[in-house]
């Protein structure tokens, strides 16, 4: 009897490795995975697209406060730049002002948000950033307004439909100004025209309003939150068909 159950023992081991063995690759594949997963949304953060939320009311009614939005980044890195495109650009000197960074609500949620940034699901840098519309490329001259309070690029008038002007204003823009964009740098306005400060609000500056094509982060290119708000940003091609480059 003795010598029976000594020779089972090592049958019912052996029964048992297996199974060890297949939950210590079963939870290492999915840490492969989870990895994995991690550098390649690192990598589309870094290289590809990102997002962004919009702080401010500058571009409405294009984009609302909070709004989410998809940047791509391709643009200018590979992809030149475009009269019309909605782009994010880093402050070029003094247009935004400083502001005290807020420590998040405790640990976890600091923990939460450094992890979402990283894989670009959020962007705790947004008010570093400012966004508008292209509307004067290297070489170009633009003015403002032609008698039908209009903005012109190289002599022709824009027909702008996704700008927002106070009730009783026939200006494109507050103010009067012509520029010529120089060489790397472009000239940018807010689609709420009267509560902007874009190129036309900072044309005085040490800037003179104009923005270096370096600075330039991406397009963005979807609202992607709220889902209620979800579309394609248009950079409106019919507008800026004559202007040329």
């Amino acid at each position: 009897m003795t010598h029976d159950l000594q020779a089972e023992a090592p049958s019912r081991d052996r029964s048992t490795q297996p199974r060890k063995r297949g939950w210590k690759l079963f939870i290492r594949d999915i840490l492969l995975i989870f990895l994995a997963a991690l550098l390649i949304s690192f990598l589309i953060k870094t290289f590809l697209i990102r997002s962004f939320y919009i702080p401010s009311s500058s571009m409405e009614q294009t984009l609302h406060i909070d709004d989410r939005i998809i940047v791509n980044q391709l643009e200018p890195r590979l992809m030149p730049i475009e009269h019309g495109d909605v782009v994010v650009f880093r402050d070029p000197g003094g247009w935004l002002t400083p502001t005290a960074e807020q420590p998040p609500a405790n640990w976890f949620v600091g923990a939460i948000d450094a992890f979402l940034a990283f894989v670009g699901l959020s962007a705790p840098d947004s008010n570093d950033h400012l966004i508008k519309r292209v509307i004067g490329l290297p070489g170009d001259t633009v003015v403002c307004c032609n008698d039908f309070g209009q903005i012109s690029v190289n002599g022709i008038p824009l027909d702008e439909p996704y700008i927002t002007i106070p009730d009783g204003s026939t200006k494109a823009t507050r103010d009067d100004f012509e520029v010529t964009v120089p060489e790397n740098r472009i000239w940018v306005m807010g689609d709420n025209r009267y509560n902007s400060a874009d190129s036309a609000f900072h044309r005085d500056d040490p800037t003179g309003g104009f923005v270096p094509i370096d600075n330039v982060v991406g397009r963005a290119l979807v609202i992607s939150w709220p889902v209620a708000r979800w579309s394609w940003l248009d950079n409106y091609p019919v507008t800026f068909h004559d202007v040329g480059r």
